[in-house]
């Protein structure tokens, strides 16, 4: 196991080289560039810019460069532990995400935790106690949270809470804490605040969890082993909560590869929807305005919360389950 994460360290550069040209390539593919996007603007708003301050500008970013040229830049640039300058905000790139990176991690780890938490009881109840009401419930539940999209489920909510109980539910804080320092009223306000959202962005995930973990488990309970414990006196909820419980928990596992950089992203549409102030919505507006070194670097990000992802469901599947041996 240490000399197959220790291999799998060692090609993360490689690989994070791989994924920065090609997140450049798609950054760059759109036709135009930011200063295109900053003149249209200009010009929807009745003002102009001369062709010489444009050149000006253009030399200044860097982006009469060849593309070669400003990738290996922009590489060079990573390397030295500089994100680049934002073209739209002119401030540090680093310091644009740093400011959304705390509220991110804390609603991501908060739905991450609410979604394990209510799928995987869910799904052992209901592999437990097949075709029974509450089984035929959840059932219902999981199909209708797998099909309602989560921007739609987030609208429905919103307005619940403000037509029938006059609470605005949308963003992380009240008004009043926007802008203010942190303190215990601030985060009691967070924790208000974050349940709603922190249940839209996990409500897929607890449908599609739920049931893989109900259907992985229902194959073990029917296994050999399972009938054989049981013949021997074994006490039924220690025989399932010890083997086929692990061994059903390996595609959920697998999972947390893609689930990990999606929840850190908090789904573009939601975050906008719900004004969340996260990594989601900077990176909408970085992509809308061509603002191609913020957006490269936060896909960087989500690239390397990929690869992170994937090992440590590779990891958690050797421990789970003993009869996967990583080294051969």
């Amino acid at each position: 196991m240490t000399r197959y994460i220790a291999q799998r360290l060692l090609i993360l550069p490689l690989l994070m080289v791989i994924y920065s040209f090609v997140i450049f390539l798609i950054i760059q593919a759109p036709p135009g560039d930011f200063l295109t996007a900053y003149v249209a603007t200009l010009a929807s708003s009745g003002s102009s810019i001369s062709a010489d301050q444009i050149a000006a500008l253009r030399h200044q970013y860097g982006l009469d460069q060849p593309f070669l040229v400003q990738y290996f830049l922009w590489m060079q640039n990573l390397l030295h532990g500089d994100f680049g300058l934002s073209l739209e905000y002119q401030r540090p790139n680093a310091d644009l995400i740093s400011e959304q990176l705390g509220l991110t991690l804390a609603l991501a780890l908060f739905s991450f935790v609410l979604t394990w938490a209510i799928a995987v009881p869910a799904g052992i109840y209901s592999a437990t106690h097949p075709r029974s009401l509450i089984d035929h419930v959840l059932t219902v539940i999981n199909y209708v949270g797998v099909a309602t999209p989560n921007f739609m489920l987030a609208l429905i909510l919103m307005w619940l809470a403000f037509a029938y109980f006059d609470i605005n539910v949308s963003g992380l804080f009240s008004p009043e804490f926007v802008d203010a320092p942190w303190s215990f009223a601030r985060v009691g306000d967070l924790l208000f605040h974050i349940w709603l959202p922190g249940l839209v962005l996990g409500i897929a995930g607890t449908a599609r969890l739920s049931r893989i973990m109900r259907a992985n488990l229902l194959d073990e309970l029917n296994k050999p082993y399972v009938v054989t414990a049981r013949a021997k006196g074994m006490r039924e909820w220690r025989l399932v909560l010890r083997y086929p419980v692990r061994l059903a928990f390996n595609p959920l596992v697998s999972t947390i590869g893609w689930y990990l950089p999606a929840l850190f992203s908090g789904s573009l549409i939601v975050a906008t929807v719900m004004n969340l102030p996260n990594i989601g919505p900077l990176l909408l507006r970085a992509l809308i305005n061509q603002d191609m070194y913020l957006a490269g670097g936060i896909l960087l990000i989500y690239s390397f919360l990929t690869i992170v992802g994937t090992l440590l469901s590779d990891v958690l599947l050797a421990l789970l389950d003993p009869r996967i041996r990583v080294e051969s």
